[in-house]
Formats: structure tokens, sequence, C-alpha cells
């Protein structure tokens, strides 16, 4: 995947136990926290975007009216 210039930013809070668990995790299989954070969220946006748009725009099927 090309580099991408990231100039957004995002701050979000945790518990301070959550946020040093999950730093010490992704310290121990040599990620940066932000790179797992990115990750997730590129992940949960493809998963989710077709189910979301269903939802807003319905199955493409014309709905029958009662």
């Amino acid at each position: 995947m090309p580099l991408k210039l990231k100039t957004a930013g995002l701050r979000l809070r945790v518990e301070p136990e959550l946020r040093e668990e999950f730093v010490e995790v992704c310290r121990t299989e040599g990620r940066a926290a932000a790179q797992v954070l990115r990750d997730f969220m590129r992940r949960y946006v493809s998963e989710n975007r077709t189910a979301a748009q269903q939802e807003l725009f319905g199955s493409g099927q014309p709905q029958s009216r009662t």
C-alpha cells in the first residue's frame, strides 16, 4: 500500500489500564499502536460499509407498498 500523508487526528479517552495493556501488546508484537488502530479502522469500515449502505438505501429491490 502506498504511503499517504496523514493529516487528520483522532483523540479518544480510554481507561489508563486499557491503554497501558494495549500499548504493551503492540510493543510485544513489534507494531506501533497507531498502526494497529489504523488497521482496525480500515477493516471495520470495509466490513461494515456495505451493511450501512444497505440499511440506508435498501437492498436494491423495490419495496412493496401495502
